[in-house]
């Protein structure tokens, strides 16, 4: 297989190669959050409820759209965990919120690497995932940051600090 033959939407050389592996870090950051809304749906009642398993089937359909990607992209998707080691236990609504609120961040993370990735139509639904991750962020939390998904340009939050620790145990 030449190098041209395993590019598409027009990538060339270093770009080319670091899509798949963003796009396949991104499949598995939803995956745990659809593992994750699972788990935190059960904790949540009334609009609150609504706005999870609203998430929870875009998640679901985001995961399904990057299993079909990564096949194009000449890979293997990577598969789901059995289950996820949660940062907290999510015991109350409010603990389901502040989870729902890192999954957030941690698929903005990973959409902006796929975003810097990528090219072409795939760059641009990184892009709508960046944004639709960031609002459902500020949904969920009640506070925005001003560089969504690039953790090196957001302030960290007092609140936050022990959460963003755990983040990485959400995805593996």
């Amino acid at each position: 297989m030449t190098e041209e033959a395993g590019q598409t939407e027009g990538q060339t050389g270093d770009a080319g190669r670091m899509t798949l592996p963003a796009a396949q870090a991104a499949l598995a950051a939803e995956h745990a959050a659809v593992y994750g809304y699972g788990v935190l749906g059960g904790r949540l009642e009334g609009r609150r409820r609504t706005e999870a398993t609203a998430a929870f089937d875009a998640h679901r359909a985001r995961r399904d759209a990057l299993v079909r990607r990564v096949r194009d992209l000449g890979g293997a998707p990577v598969a789901a965990d059995a289950a996820y080691a949660l940062p907290f236990a999510v015991r109350d609504p409010a603990a389901a919120v502040r989870l729902a609120a890192l999954l957030e961040d941690r698929i903005a993370g990973v959409y902006s690497d796929l975003v810097r990735a990528a090219h072409g139509p795939l760059r641009q639904e990184a892009a709508a995932a960046l944004r639709e991750a960031a609002v459902r962020s500020v949904r969920w939390r009640g506070t925005g940051v001003a560089f969504p998904g690039l953790a090196e340009k957001a302030a960290a939050r007092p609140s936050d600090e022990t959460a963003e620790a755990g983040a990485a145990a959400v995805t593996h």
